[in-house]
């Protein structure tokens, strides 16, 4: 009884974080850069020095990004609108909770690394 009671509580777990897949980096960087509200090439520049210049992204891939993490719910528009170009976002606290368990996640990864590579644990 006891297995089964177990695998229905597995199950219901799987499915409520069934969106909580992986970030790819560039989503990751995306989600700390807004931390603090700013425009798309204050995005594109904040993960560009985050990532140590490993994680380039132009324009279509920016804003495609933040149109899906606005559909989620992770982030928001910020600010007024207005009619100028430079809309800017900021991460909403669903967003937060996403990079949080991204953390944890590599946290994890790192940590097993650490303990198979290094041979300490």
């Amino acid at each position: 009884m006891r297995y089964i009671a177990w695998r229905y509580w597995e199950e219901d777990r799987r499915l409520e974080n069934r969106d909580s897949q992986p970030l790819t980096e560039a989503a990751y960087y995306i989600l700390l850069a807004l931390h603090e509200p700013r425009h798309g090439y204050g995005i594109m520049q904040t993960v560009r020095e985050m990532s140590r210049e490993r994680v380039n992204m132009g324009p279509g891939t920016l804003y495609g990004a933040l149109k899906n993490m606005t559909e989620k719910g992770w982030i928001e528009p910020f600010g007024p609108e207005s009619e100028s170009r430079k809309k800017e976002y900021s991460i909403t606290d669903e967003g937060r909770r996403i990079a949080a368990a991204e953390l944890e996640r590599l946290q994890e990864l790192a940590a097993e690394g650490v303990k198979i590579i290094l041979g300490s644990g």
